[in-house]
């Protein structure tokens, strides 16, 4: 069954507005909802950060939402054990309705401890045992770790009777290879299809042949279309370099001078951006076609009521039928 759901941008919006959307967007109909776990926005012109736990406690609790999952990076702003007890939390009190996408993380939000950034391959196996400590705690053993990760006598007490999804986040075609053999899905963010089947043929033949796929959808959509392009290029050029720059940058003011360099064509593989409801269904139809079964819509400009009300009305009826 297709899961459509709405992406709540922590960086574009308050929390107490970001609740607002997201309440709205269960009354139109969205299934479920995303979140990720920043402490910085990429650019002072999105200008928020909320903390993500809170919100989801709120969100979870006044909607009827079928789920609300949050992308993470355990392993340096927060120990593993410690999302093991947030997750578990809210999976006790919502049953199967809170979950996980985790990954290695980006340093404008993991470089305020003031440790070390480690390499690529570094954080990656550093991941890996954070997610081992994290199941072993939901199994409601007795960690005791010594890695790249420390955790001593720790045991969870208050845990969920299913343990969470613990999902993979994955950019490049390696790494989701790579999650493959350890996650119990993927989650990716849109590209053009044929970058797409990339990802998902790594994902499969690194493990995760069978397990579901989730996408996180950037789009603008406005009901001009030279709206749709100012409001991406506004509020999302600074995020559509490689992962491999962006992920170590440590400052907002960083991914806006490289926003600089930024002309409109450049967006055009990053962020499908058009004013006809009727193409945004199409490539959400490509996107089912590809395996993918969880899709967040994230409408990376302002205006979110008008999308929430326009995409209820025409988007989601049509992906029923797909």
């Amino acid at each position: 069954m297709l899961t459509v759901g709405y992406h709540a941008s922590h960086e574009q919006f308050p929390p107490s507005e970001l609740l607002r959307l997201v309440r709205q967007a269960d009354a139109a109909g969205f299934m479920a909802a995303l979140n990720s776990d920043h402490f910085h926005p990429w650019s002072e012109a999105q200008g928020q950060s909320g903390f993500a736990w809170s919100w989801m406690g709120a969100a979870l609790a006044t909607t009827k939402l079928a789920s609300v999952g949050v992308v993470n990076a355990p392993g340096q702003r927060y120990h593993p054990a410690i999302i093991a007890q947030a997750l578990g939390t809210l999976a006790e009190m919502f049953p199967g309705r809170a979950w996980a996408a985790l990954g290695s993380g980006q340093l404008v939000n993991e470089g305020i401890t003031g440790e070390p950034w480690p390499a690529k391959d570094q954080r990656n196996a550093r991941l890996k045992e954070c997610v081992e400590v994290m199941r072993a705690l939901f199994r409601g053993e007795r960690v005791t770790h010594r890695g790249l990760v420390t955790v001593e006598e720790a045991k969870l007490y208050s845990r969920p009777v299913k343990p969470p999804l613990l999902v993979g986040a994955a950019i490049t075609p390696e790494t989701a290879e790579w999650v493959g053999s350890w996650a119990d899905g993927l989650i990716t963010v849109s590209k053009p299809p044929a970058e797409l089947r990339k990802m998902v043929d790594a994902f499969r033949r690194g493990g995760g042949d069978g397990k579901p796929m989730f996408l996180k959808v950037q789009l603008s959509w406005a009901r001009e279309e030279a709206a749709a392009l100012q409001g991406a290029m506004e509020q999302w050029a600074p995020n559509i370099f490689a992962s491999s720059v962006l992920t170590d940058l440590r400052r907002p003011e960083q991914f806006e001078e490289l926003a600089k360099t930024v002309q409109p064509r450049d967006m055009e593989a990053h962020v499908r951006i058009s004013s006809s409801l009727q193409r945004h269904v199409d490539w959400l139809a490509e996107d089912v076609r590809l395996g993918f079964s969880h899709l967040y819509l994230h409408n990376v400009n302002r205006g979110q009521d008008a999308f929430i009300q326009a995409f209820a009305e025409k988007v989601l009826p049509a992906l029923r039928s797909v």
